[in-house]
């Protein structure tokens, strides 16, 4: 059991290493663009909608508090919703329409245009957060996406796309922590003047 903790925090640190060399220029000014785009939204009224599946929801979950709360600093409510937690909105949804639909119904309901959907997906292929992200643009919504594999088909939809880049979903789920927080600490200085 030692040898594979260590082992697992070796890999850990190897992939922060990695995005650190790799992502210098391209995912600094990702996460940049990523963070101004949802300073205007806010700034001009707009929500922060969030979706994922598995680990991907709890990501989804975790930002819309850090936004509603607070990440480290005292500052007014931000509106973020994550699409994951309301399990009558799902469960009908899941029953009536399909769990591919999940997302894209809720999408449909409530994102208006000033909105950012930031979804979730390693694999850049799942289908419900497709389809949600292909209908927040249809809506003129920002579609800020988290992916782990490059030229994924959720990349090609998305405004924003911040890629890990790696073959384990664990590391590429841990890469997105990391950029997410660093999102929210862009976002929460801007609104602490």
């Amino acid at each position: 059991m030692n040898e594979s903790i260590k082992k697992q925090i070796i890999e850990a640190i190897e992939t922060h290493k990695k995005m650190i060399a790799e992502f210098q220029i391209s995912g600094v000014e990702t996460l940049a663009t990523a963070a101004e785009a949802i300073i205007k939204s806010l700034k001009q009224n707009g929500r922060i909608y969030l979706c994922g599946n598995g680990g991907s929801a709890a990501d989804a979950q975790h930002i819309a508090g850090e936004l509603v709360g607070r990440f480290e600093r005292e500052r007014r409510p931000l509106p973020a919703v994550a699409l994951t937690t309301d399990t009558s909105v799902i469960t009908s949804i899941s029953n009536d329409y399909g769990y591919e639909n999940v997302f894209a119904r809720q999408v449909e309901a409530l994102v208006r245009e000033d909105d950012i959907l930031w979804v979730f997906s390693t694999s850049g292929t799942s289908a419900n957060v497709i389809a949600a992200a292909e209908l927040a643009k249809q809506k003129g919504a920002c579609v800020l996406a988290f992916t782990g594999k490059p030229g994924s088909k959720l990349e090609q939809i998305a405004d924003i796309c911040f890629c890990a880049n790696d073959k384990s979903t664990a590391r590429s789920q841990e890469i997105h922590h990391l950029a997410y927080h660093i999102i929210c600490e862009l976002v929460e200085q801007s609104f602490c003047g």
